[in-house]
């Protein structure tokens, strides 16, 4: 186990959010082979606070890192203080995890979204930390200002805006 694990509080989703991170991550495009999936599951006993039987933990990795997922009740929700950075190769990699996450749920700006358990996603093209860590600041605020307007993110017309600057 990695010394440091994403912990996820859901309500009663943790099962069903888990698969649909997995089935999201598996077939993306870019994604390594098997390192996207369902690794242990636990279920609440007598001594509760769940239901006897009912699924308490799942354990899952999505690209080879590990989170944990609670059916902890409905007492926490998710906020977009804390995101899921996704850094990603190209623009159908992008693509694919945008519309895969934000069924069911929202687009909001910048490349974040919110899924449809509540949970925030940045999907970021690597390139775009290149053009706006640019020296020139022309360059770099141009492909900033571009990124600015955007919900779901646009290498080509980022790269559009920056060559122009």
């Amino acid at each position: 186990m990695q010394k440091i694990t994403t912990f996820l509080w859901f309500d009663t989703q943790a099962e069903e959010a888990a698969n649909f991170y997995v089935s999201a991550f598996s077939d993306a495009p870019g994604a390594t082979a098997g390192s996207s999936k369902i690794t242990e599951v636990t279920r609440y006993g007598e001594a509760g606070p769940g239901e006897a039987g009912s699924v308490m933990t799942v354990s899952f990795q999505l690209e080879g890192q590990e989170f944990i997922a609670l059916n902890g009740g409905p007492e926490f929700a998710f906020t977009a203080a804390v995101s899921l950075y996704v850094n990603c190769d190209s623009q159908e990699e992008v693509d694919d995890l945008w519309a895969k996450l934000t069924e069911g749920g929202e687009e909001v700006a910048c490349g974040w979204l919110k899924d449809r358990f509540g949970l925030s996603w940045q999907i970021t093209p690597a390139v775009l930390q290149e053009l706006i860590r640019d020296p020139n600041p022309a360059k770099s605020q141009a492909a900033m200002k571009a990124m600015l307007a955007m919900k779901k993110i646009d290498i080509a017309e980022l790269r559009r805006a920056y060559e122009a600057a």
